[in-house]
């Protein structure tokens, strides 16, 4: 019971987050990727959707048509992706569920030390990170609190017991 984390305070419906299970959420992020892509990748949405099917199409050009692979070798590839990964998961879902008061001011991130006060228009920034080369964050999670723009990618909030809102 020491990994569930409560989102309580000024919410509609308090919500009770288990990171054990995000494993199989279609919602999870590579975290090994996620800052990587995001740094280097200059370009609206709309600019890298155009580049990739470039490529693709070229490809297509070039070497014909590839069948995709076969489910078998899908679901393999996908529990080795799970068992070595670094997986990380939007809170925004979670605390639009919950549903917070209009009046809400701020998030407040519990940890086992200390409290980190956010304002509620910047939750939607925070990824928890929740797994690391496969194996669930013990020592100092259940889970990291990390920001979209890896500001703080190398010294992320640990310990996180709750969320509150205020």
């Amino acid at each position: 019971m020491e990994n569930i984390m409560p989102i309580k305070g000024n919410v509609k419906f308090p919500v009770t987050l288990d990171p054990g299970v995000w494993i199989f959420d279609d919602r999870r992020i590579d975290l090994n990727t996620y800052f990587d892509t995001k740094e280097s990748s200059g370009l609206s949405a709309e600019e890298e959707y155009t580049k990739n099917i470039s490529k693709f199409w070229d490809k297509e050009i070039r070497e014909g048509a590839v069948f995709p692979p076969t489910i078998k070798s899908e679901k393999k590839f996908e529990k080795e992706k799970v068992l070595t990964g670094t997986f990380g998961i939007p809170f925004e879902p979670f605390l639009k569920n919950a549903e917070p008061d209009p009046a809400a001011q701020f998030v407040v991130i519990e940890t086992a030390g200390e409290e980190v006060k956010l304002p509620v228009e910047r939750a939607h920034e925070i990824i928890l990170a929740f797994s690391k080369e496969g194996k669930p964050l013990r020592e100092d999670g259940p889970v990291h609190v990390l920001f979209k723009d890896g500001s703080n990618r190398n010294e992320p909030i640990q310990r996180v017991k709750a969320f509150r809102i205020e």
